[in-house]
């Protein structure tokens, strides 16, 4: 017989663990034992950046957990990670939140970031603290690094290319392309001309007077009446 949800309030209370409900296998508890060991000293890095009175602020520990669920699964604005974190359950258990308590606000992210993250460089602090443990467990040994890139072919021959000593730089070959346009274009610029009352702008020694090509005429002369 198929049966029919007739539920239509939900229940007030509800008993449960967010233990219980977030598997072995998941991406989170697996993190949770290597984030846990590098932020262990994390308030005593970050005490001196903190006042000793005042309103409580947001517990620095929270928000480079929420970070981390960021960066593990692409979450990119702070914004919506707060919206993720507000929802899943997987995430408030990561961030060792109950389902009662408060999100911190998205701009928090960025005051943090901009002002006592980086004044006590303590990312800088949590990823030598990651890279130890590593060292630990015998995943890292320390003795080299490689880089992740990728190869990109270059605009260039390299049948034609010449030796340094085989080229003959001159003058005019070092200047920039733009620089000898803009030279060439002031060279081929005509001379303005004369102005049209008459008066001449040309370069001169300023030591020559000024030649008038007219004299100023004299004034009318009214008869008296």
């Amino acid at each position: 017989m198929m049966a029919r949800r007739t539920r239509d309030q939900g229940r007030l209370f509800y008993e449960f663990r967010l233990e219980d409900r977030i598997p072995e296998s998941h991406l989170l508890r697996r993190m949770n034992v290597f984030v846990t060991v590098a932020l262990a000293d994390l308030h005593k890095e970050l005490a001196p950046h903190y006042s000793e009175i005042g309103r409580p602020s947001v517990d620095p520990e929270l928000m480079i957990r929420m970070l981390l669920i960021g960066y593990c699964y692409g979450i990119r604005s702070e914004r919506r990670l707060c919206q993720e974190v507000e929802l899943h359950l997987a995430y408030r258990w990561f961030c060792k939140l109950d389902l009662d308590d408060a999100i911190p606000h998205h701009s928090t992210f960025s005051a943090n970031r901009l002002g006592r993250f980086r004044e006590s460089d303590v990312l800088r602090h949590i990823f030598e603290r990651v890279v130890w443990s590593a060292m630990a467990t015998g995943l890292v040994k320390g003795e080299g690094f490689a880089v992740d890139a990728s190869v990109l072919e270059a605009n260039a021959s390299r049948y034609h290319g010449k030796l340094p000593a085989d080229l003959d730089w001159t003058d005019a070959q070092r200047q920039k392309r733009a620089v000898a346009e803009y030279l060439a274009a002031i060279d081929a610029e005509p001379q303005p001309a004369a102005a049209a009352d008459g008066s001449d702008d040309g370069d001169k020694d300023p030591e020559t007077p000024r030649q008038r090509h007219g004299e100023r005429k004299a004034p009318k002369s009214l008869p008296r009446t």
